[in-house]
């Protein structure tokens, strides 16, 4: 299998990387991948930095698989979806390392994960699903909603509007960008700080701030299919 996701232990913090060509595409062989990885993690009891290419963090998922047919794209979709929904709850603090543009599935990432540290620079990053002529999906807006300011959820959702990462911290992509050079010590300087956390009262406070939107979240992605089998 061509390796799209790889795995580095170092004192306790796991980094998650997806390379998988410019776009960082997500197909089903990377969140198989990227699973695979959050199951070591888990294992491992690590901190998780999780983090894409320079320039590029995902593009979302990968067309190639999405335009196969509306069947092969409810599953991919579905599997993002359970992702999303598994790194919300993940038992150890997240960090995600975007080293540039996160857009659509790519930016569903970022809504999922503890802290977020971006990169300065002429970079995209938001929902542009209504401007490629796709319906939000029930699941993604809860994702979006969950995490995003009011006015910035409509803004995003609803009207795709793509920001840069100054933008992207106000509207709840990021909560902090830095100099693309130094985003690895950033990400690492944070993933230490989180070490202080008492681990067990993070996991138990994580899922009790979030045990109304994960039932939600739930309900959402049954939702979504049960929508596409009555329109099929």
């Amino acid at each position: 299998m061509t390796e799209l996701v790889t795995y580095e232990l170092n004192d306790g913090i796991a980094t998650i990387t997806i390379g998988n060509g410019k776009a960082n595409a997500l197909s089903h062989s990377v969140f198989e991948q990227l699973n695979a990885a959050l199951d070591r993690a888990e294992q491992d009891k690590a901190i998780v930095i999780l983090t894409g290419q320079p320039g590029m963090f995902s593009g979302g998922y990968d067309l190639k698989e999405m335009q196969k047919g509306p069947k092969e794209a409810l599953e991919l979709v579905t599997v993002g979806s359970k992702f999303t929904r598994r790194l919300s709850a993940f038992p150890f603090p997240v960090i995600a390392a975007c080293g540039g543009h996160a857009i659509a599935k790519g930016a569903f990432l970022l809504l999922s994960v503890d802290y977020r540290i971006g990169v300065a620079g002429s970079f995209k990053l938001g929902l542009n699903e209504v401007a490629i002529g796709m319906t939000m999906h029930h699941a993604g807006i809860e994702i979006a909603r969950h995490r995003m300011p009011a006015p910035y959820f409509y803004r995003s959702v609803v009207n795709a509007e793509i920001f840069n990462p100054e933008g992207a911290v106000a509207a709840g992509f990021l909560d902090e960008f830095v100099p693309a050079e130094q985003l690895k010590e950033r990400a690492l300087e944070v993933a230490t700080q989180m070490k202080q956390l008492n681990k067990r009262a993070h996991r138990e406070t994580k899922l009790k701030a979030k045990a109304d939107y994960l039932a939600l979240l739930d309900r959402c992605i049954e939702q979504d299919i049960a929508h596409f089998n009555l329109m099929g």
